[in-house]
């Protein structure tokens, strides 16, 4: 099983292709939310182009699980033929459960403590824009992923990036095809 993880592509065609040609072939793809409007206090991406976006989301071959983001409004279902569930997409594949949301609700210990009470084995967040992989407890079950964003990124060399999710490990990507950012094995 390979999973592409995106979040935040703020309406940019440009980044959602950079995104996808990077992510390669993927059984799922998750968005992690913030999907078509940039939102009031962001700057307009570069390729800024929602309509087109939309329309290329629509016509994506793959399976898409998209969170609603807090820049995601209910006009936007209108406009896109995945649902965007909220505030939470629950994802059971090859026995691991997966829970994707946004996380401008749920964060830090409160998102461990959601990881343990529901048992899931990895939380896809985004939001902060801010790409990482983090183990919440001790004893290295579970994961807390936050793709980072392909359109406003905020890595220091600003530089967008996604992840896939595969069978022994989680790897950020940057969308430039320049490499890998970070990886850890699940």
């Amino acid at each position: 099983m390979r999973i592409g993880v995106i979040s935040d592509t703020h309406g940019s065609l440009a980044a959602w292709e950079r995104a996808i040609r990077v992510l390669g072939d993927v059984d799922i793809l998750l968005h992690a939310g913030d999907v078509l409007y940039h939102g009031p206090r962001n700057p307009l991406p570069e390729g800024h182009d929602a309509k087109h976006l939309a329309e290329a989301m629509n016509a994506y071959d793959g399976r898409l699980v998209v969170a609603r983001g807090n820049c995601d409004a209910d006009i936007d279902q209108l406009v896109l033929a995945v649902p965007i569930q909220a505030p939470y997409a629950l994802v059971v594949t090859e026995g691991r459960y997966i829970m994707v949301h946004h996380g401008h609700l749920v964060a830090g210990d409160d998102a461990a403590e959601m990881m343990r009470r529901y048992r899931l084995d990895l939380i896809v967040t985004g939001h902060t824009h801010v790409p990482g992989i983090e183990r919440p407890f001790h004893d290295g079950r579970g994961l807390i992923l936050n793709p980072g964003s392909p359109a406003l990124p905020k890595t220091r060399d600003r530089r967008g990036t996604v992840a896939v999710i595969e069978e022994d490990a989680v790897r950020i990507l940057y969308v430039d095809g320049g490499g890998e950012l970070a990886s850890c094995r699940w």
